[in-house]
């Protein structure tokens, strides 16, 4: 590789997330060309294989295999001296580039690096012209992540994504260092996903006639059928997929409210005491439903049988089950209800769910898996085990670390992207607060109200992405991009207290990244506003006015 001087950009390549050190970059070029050759170690095969998918694809590098010990080479070693997902780069110009990690995903966040420093051409499908070289300058990064669970939710069940909307989904996660993909499958609006024991929860429950545009006090409609479903094997080709990118797939399937959608494909699975069930259709429009599963065995045995077919299919140690906004009002007034609560001895329907999360926190242990559910789980007392994703607020998370038990932080006032980014009312469908990328690059996970042992409790943090008012790809990332790679930087790095954070440092880098966004092709609100096709005139939304509480 010859010497050759080139002129660095941003101090190392505007990266996002910033890493925890660089040492450079320097002016010495570092070339990847026809002759390089890529030396894989045990262990990162995958990363082997991705990086002749995306830079031999984008540069046109046959990257053939090579020794460690050759010049010219990029060279992946895992050596478990170093953190599992912490890594070193060292591009150095007389032998090439070497990505070591303290195990295989910190060897492919290695290469997520790599990737990034080698400009937006590398997040491209086909080399843009031909012979051109991959170069970065000379530098060593070293790097790890601050927390262990770095999420998304995807809710695919309110507007469906297809399997290649997905994929991608975890592409772009990859590229911003993410780790956990938590796929919300089950809801009042669509069931998701082929359970071949109970084929009508795909066949009725996967679609409904009409959705509702906006928000629910909308009095618009968009008259076609929306639906769709993942086969079994599509569900195994998004976790292998997601594997290969050392992400883990959480799944979530909706108990015991947000079940409308299972209910009308088997009416026997709600309070048939008090409603007719057999009226019931797939819910059209949004809010907190009404219907809720009844708390009886034969519901028991039916979620067993479905959780059965789901853990055959996703190997995440965690299933998440729900567990919020499960309005009591039918259990108040069923007989079959009211009975269970005298059998068991039952303060009143707030244990009667919090018996309802135990019986599968238990299933779920007896089978090796932990439970994790929203922090409505912790009213009438929190099942032994489960964990806690804590979204109305820091509290429901800070009671339950302090109690001992793990918590993923996504407060709604923080980090929900289907919040509005700006009060300007060009803003497509406005929903909820203000939060603006500053808003989510300041956010703090760990309160301060907890002790060093308490904040060990949580695990990581993650934002979500409900669909009500994403009904395309194209809405879905504008309202996710480009606040997940703040997100992004608030999980992966070591970033001082949210007032001390250098936000015109991240902004700088962020104007490299913005070109690699472009390269990808993602349709993310620009820093200027909503480019006209990206506005939805008429269309009503929720917009609240002022600061979200701190709760």
């Amino acid at each position: 590789m010859p010497d050759t001087d080139i002129t660095p950009t941003t101090p190392g390549g505007g990266l996002v997330p910033a890493p925890l050190s660089i040492d450079g970059p320097y002016r010495s070029a570092v070339r990847l060309g026809e002759d390089t050759t890529l030396a894989a170690g045990l262990g990162t095969e995958d990363t082997a294989r991705w990086l002749r998918t995306t830079l031999g694809a984008a540069f046109g590098l046959p990257l053939p295999p090579g020794s460690d010990e050759a010049t010219d080479t990029l060279a992946l070693v895992v050596d478990p001296a170093l953190p599992a997902e912490g890594y070193r780069l060292e591009a150095e110009a007389r032998w090439g580039v070497r990505i070591t990690g303290g195990g295989p995903a910190g060897v492919f966040w290695g290469a997520q690096t790599l990737r990034q420093l080698l400009g937006p051409h590398a997040f491209r499908r086909a080399p843009l012209a031909p012979g051109r070289e991959a170069v970065l300058p000379q530098q060593t990064i070293e790097d790890g992540p601050r927390f262990a669970w770095r999420g998304m939710l995807l809710d695919v069940a309110r507007h469906f994504l297809p399997k290649d909307g997905v994929l991608r989904y975890l592409d772009l996660l990859a590229a911003h260092k993410l780790n956990v993909l938590h796929l919300h499958l089950t809801d009042d609006q669509g069931w998701r996903i082929e359970i071949a024991r109970y084929p009508k929860l795909t066949e009725t429950g996967g679609w409904r006639e009409r959705t509702k545009l906006g928000h629910r006090a909308s009095p618009l409609w968009d008259e076609r059928p929306h639906g769709g479903y993942y086969t079994q094997d599509d569900i195994r080709e998004i976790v292998a997929y997601a594997a290969q990118r050392h992400i883990t797939v959480v799944p979530e399937i909706d108990i015991p409210g947000h079940s409308q959608a299972a209910i009308a494909a088997y009416p026997e699975l709600g309070n048939t005491d008090v409603i007719d069930t057999t009226s019931l259709k797939v819910w059209d429009t949004w809010g907190v439903n009404p219907n809720v599963l009844a708390p009886t065995d034969h519901t028991l045995r039916f979620y067993e049988q479905v959780l059965e077919e789901v853990l055959a299919l996703f190997p995440s140690p965690f299933v998440h089950i729900g567990g919020d906004e499960c309005p009591k009002d039918q259990w108040k007034a069923s007989a079959t209800a009211q009975a269970r609560i005298a059998e068991l001895s039952l303060s009143g329907e707030d244990e009667l769910q919090s018996w309802f999360i135990r019986h599968f926190d238990r299933w779920l242990a007896d089978r090796g898996r932990r439970l994790i559910g929203w922090d409505e789980i912790l009213e009438g007392g929190l099942a032994e085990g489960a964990a806690v994703s804590s979204w109305r607020g820091y509290a429901g998370g800070i009671a339950a670390a302090k109690s001992g038990h793990d918590v993923v932080m996504c407060p709604e006032q923080q980090v929900y992207l289907d919040h509005r980014q700006h009060h300007s009312p060009d803003e497509p469908v406005p929903i909820g607060f203000v939060r603006t990328l500053e808003d989510i690059y300041r956010f703090e996970p760990v309160p301060p109200e907890l002790t060093a042992d308490q904040a060990a409790q949580v695990l990581g943090t993650q934002a979500n992405a409900w669909t009500e008012v994403m009904d395309s790809q194209q809405r879905l990332d504008y309202q996710v991009f480009p606040r997940l790679a703040a997100f992004a930087e608030v999980a992966w790095s070591r970033l001082p207290a949210p007032a001390e954070r250098d936000y015109q440092d991240f902004t700088r880098r962020m104007a490299v990244h913005y070109a690699r966004l472009d390269a990808l092709g993602v349709d993310y609100r620009p820093p200027g506003g909503p480019l006209p096709w990206q506005k939805r005139p008429g269309v009503l939304g929720r917009p609240i006015d002022g600061a979200p509480p701190n709760v």
